[in-house]
């Protein structure tokens, strides 16, 4: 398999809003079984804006599969096993300090995790030694300098520095823990960024995550409830920006 997709070094992973990309020519669809499972869905093989990438739907096709019973480490050695070297990994998530409105758009810096009983490494078992990997800055330079600088081409102008607090699932937050992750130092919430990013890094596949501020999360600005239908409305206006980045940052890569 990697033999035959060797020169497929990108991989976009789809989560909720982007399960399907318009200009995408697929190609090929390739079912995987890998030591750790089943992917969440084929691998989809495709061409967008002149690229050759694969698409991976983080929820499943359906959007199916909820974020804590997402299979992370079949997804990512899958795209590793495809010669994957760079993820861009796109999600929804909720705002939590002022700059981060519904519609924002946000390629993160920084990460923490408050995710628990995932299945978070690679490492586990029949290891010649303890590996612990760095994990200072989670995420790619180079890519998160393709998102802007694709963002910017199209007068788009995305927050560069975010915090993204990875929760469980699948219900959203109290008002009381957004108020604690604020106090942490978050600014985004959302329930896919580990241990997704971890397990990259472990693989030393480049990743970068493209954010999309749905809705204030609980408390802030004043909310007193989510609607999921107006969360629903910013995801399918604000997506259509989202998947103008991937195609104009896939032209130049």
């Amino acid at each position: 398999m990697k033999n035959e997709f060797v020169d497929i070094d990108i991989s976009i992973i789809g989560g909720t809003g982007l399960y399907e990309l318009e200009g995408l020519v697929e190609l090929d669809r390739v079912k995987l079984d890998t030591p750790w499972g089943e992917p969440s869905s084929e691998l989809i093989v495709a061409e967008l804006a002149g690229k050759k990438v694969i698409f991976l739907a983080r929820h499943g096709l359906k959007h199916t599969i909820p974020p804590h019973m997402v299979n992370y480490r079949a997804n990512l050695w899958a795209l590793k096993e495809c010669g994957v070297k760079n993820i861009i990994a796109v999600a929804a998530v909720g705002g939590i300090t002022d700059e981060m409105a519904p519609e924002t758009i946000v390629i993160p810096d920084q990460i923490i995790d408050y995710t628990y009983a995932r299945k978070q490494t690679f490492f586990e078992e029949d290891l010649q030694s303890v590996t612990h990997i760095d994990f200072t800055q989670p995420y790619s330079a180079h890519i998160r300098q393709q998102l802007a600088d694709a963002a910017r081409r199209l007068g788009l102008e995305p927050v560069m520095q975010g915090v993204y607090a990875a929760t469980q699932g699948p219900r959203l937050e109290s008002a009381a823990e957004i108020e604690r992750l604020k106090r942490d130092g978050a600014s985004i919430v959302g329930m896919t960024g580990m241990p997704e990013a971890a397990l990259a890094r472990e693989l030393e596949i480049d990743y970068a995550c493209c954010a999309l501020v749905v809705n204030w999360a609980a408390g802030c600005a004043g909310t007193t409830r989510i609607e999921h239908n107006e969360m629903q409305e910013i995801v399918d206006k604000g997506m259509l920006g989202i998947k103008s980045i991937l195609k104009e940052c896939l032209k130049v890569s």
